[in-house]
């Protein structure tokens, strides 16, 4: 009877106990989105292009990871909104957010004049472009200048291609152009739809490098040291850039959306807790860190 009375006791006082505690809130959002603005009520769509390690991939159970996904899912928490991954291709990926497919896209996007008249773009993160090859480099790439007229593989819609090829804001200050300057080929050029894609072309032979952004580069060289190699220099780091839709004919000088606004304002919270650069270092990455004015 004493024991009872004791369990009975603790069971009463613990009752009252929780009675009294303060229910657990979630956190006030930092900006509101206007539910029109959105593709889904209460639900951020971002648009990203699968597979791009370590900024966006997915792991043995098909669950979105990386830098990106970190850093949108993080956005989405602080605005109060559910966050939905949307598989996108690269080179359309801007028409999937100006068609209201997603809300903004998250894809290691660099910063470049073509692509700020279509859409606008916040600032999060820069990198390099980089060159892989097979390990051993049997070629013996040291540098840009000796893939003038050899085959080279990299992602449609990406600056990479620009690069190469010597257009959007290279656009005469290319490789191609470098090259034919010097009285030598331009370098052959295999676009893949994926930047996956453009890694089998190397893995099967089909060209001599691959370029891809510096932080992939890494990652794959990283995780597999017996396969590849990185060659050459790195490509100058270019800024990356959240994309939001802005509502006009030629964003370049447009003001931010009220979606473009709550995400800004989102990213800014991150930076100044902490949380932003924690993400970075979180993928090694930290090195890559912007601030936004």
């Amino acid at each position: 009877m004493k024991a009872f009375s004791f369990m009975s006791f603790v069971a009463i006082c613990t009752l009252l106990l929780a009675a009294c505690m303060p229910a657990a809130t979630t956190p006030a959002p930092v900006a509101q989105v206007p539910s029109d603005s959105l593709a889904q009520k209460g639900h951020l769509l971002i648009c990203s292009d699968f597979p791009y390690p370590p900024q966006e991939f997915f792991d043995e159970n098909g669950n979105p990871q990386g830098l990106d996904v970190d850093i949108g899912n993080e956005i989405g928490a602080r605005l109060g909104l559910k966050v939905q991954w949307v598989n996108s291709v690269f080179d359309t990926i801007i028409a999937a957010v100006t068609s209201g497919k997603c809300d903004i896209i998250i894809s290691a996007q660099n910063i470049t004049a073509d692509r700020k008249k279509q859409v606008s773009m916040i600032p999060y993160f820069q990198a390099g472009q980089s060159f892989v090859a097979v390990k051993g480099n049997p070629n013996k790439i040291n540098g840009a200048m000796d893939l003038c007229g050899k085959p080279v593989a990299a992602e449609s819609g990406t600056t990479e291609v620009d690069y190469l090829n010597g257009t959007g804001d290279y656009e005469g200050k290319g490789l191609t152009q470098q090259c034919e300057q010097a009285g030598q080929k331009a370098p052959q050029v295999v676009v893949t739809q994926k930047d996956s894609d453009a890694l089998q072309q190397l893995q099967a032979n089909k060209v001599v490098v691959y370029s891809t952004d510096s932080p992939v580069a890494a990652y794959y060289t990283v995780q597999h040291p017996d396969l590849f190699q990185i060659v050459g220099q790195v490509i100058e780091p270019i800024q990356e850039g959240i994309s939001v839709p802005c509502g006009q004919a030629d964003c370049t000088d447009a003001p931010l959306s009220p979606i473009g606004k709550a995400v800004e304002t989102a990213l800014k919270s991150m930076m100044a807790d902490g949380t932003y650069l924690k993400i970075l270092t979180k993928w090694n990455l930290a090195n890559g860190a912007v601030t936004l004015p």
